[in-house]
């Protein structure tokens, strides 16, 4: 189990004289819940997303983002030292490698690039960068104990160039698994990554990218923008998979209630002018649906 722990996040557009956004983001996202994040254009729910996996394009001015493992992450015990991670001091690929997957509302398409070649670096990928971060955590550790300051020599995952890593014939196996998980055509395996694709195939085929990536929190912005009736519905079912059967925890971003009737949440969010205002149950997103944010802005004025 993993919990992502956002306490008063504040970011600015990444330039000069950029524009703030976050304005104090407080929330708490645990493995194997769901919760939905509601609000108008503009209120902040996308860069939010966006900086939890580190994108480049913000500029984070204070608060905190932790993950926190349990010990029994990944596999193996992780020791007690490395079980809580700042993710605002990490690459975006290391927070990857550390369980952060982000959907995108506009998945790009990359011609010459089949989706099981793809997805098999993405993996292997991921979890060579997990192993390099954990091997270079402990070897800070040892550093530190032993008062030297001289580090690694040669890369830690120095060795074969196939070590470590998942190939071609194991990873048909877990694609078929997963692609069965999802009903998912088999075909759309070896087509160039989301050329071609119709909206609803590129979003089904972000949530293909997190059920072989099985991260521990995913974070999916607007996936259901475009759907029609039936992709919607297969989009659901893939993220109610990823809770029941991988239990990861679901940051759900989403401008309409419909979505929910499918993969019902937790916990329903509402962001205002960059900060959460209002948090309560899945009838809150009926309640929304039906009067919209305008009750919400006078509740907090008034309280305010």
């Amino acid at each position: 189990m993993a919990t992502l722990e956002i306490e008063n996040l504040q970011a600015d557009v990444g330039e000069e004289g950029g524009e703030t956004i976050l304005r104090g983001v407080d929330l708490t996202v645990d493995s194997g819940e769901i919760h939905a994040l509601m609000g108008p254009n503009g209120s902040g729910k996308s860069t939010l997303g966006k900086v939890i996996a580190g994108h480049p394009a913000y500029d984070v001015t204070g608060g905190s983002v932790t993950l926190r493992l349990d010990g029994n992450e990944f596999g193996e015990e992780i020791p007690e030292d490395m079980q809580e991670w700042d993710l605002l001091d990490l690459e975006p690929n290391e927070r990857a490698a550390l369980g952060i997957f982000l959907g995108f509302q506009y998945p790009v398409e990359i011609e010459g690039v089949t989706m099981v070649n793809f997805l098999r670096t993405a993996l292997n990928t991921k979890l060579e960068e997990r192993e390099e971060l954990f091997e270079e955590e402990e070897a800070e550790a040892e550093a530190e104990d032993e008062e030297e300051a001289e580090g690694y020599e040669s890369s830690p995952m120095e060795g074969p160039a196939d070590e470590g890593e998942i190939g071609v014939a194991e990873f048909q196996q877990i694609l078929q698994e997963k692609m069965e998980l999802l009903d998912m055509d088999e075909s759309f395996a070896s087509r160039y990554l989301n050329v071609g694709f119709s909206g609803g195939e590129k979003k089904q085929n972000e949530v293909l990218q997190a059920a072989i990536l099985e991260p521990e929190i995913a974070v999916l912005d607007e996936i259901d923008s475009g759907l029609d009736i039936d992709r919607l519905q297969d989009v659901s079912d893939g993220i109610n998979a990823l809770r029941d059967e991988e239990g990861a925890g679901i940051l759900q971003i989403t401008h309409y209630q419909r979505i929910l009737d499918y993969v019902e949440p937790d916990h329903v969010h509402v962001m205002l002018d960059g900060e959460i205002a209002k948090s309560g149950d899945a009838d809150l997103a009926e309640q929304l649906e039906d009067e919209g944010y305008d009750w919400v802005r006078e509740e907090v004025y008034e309280a305010a």
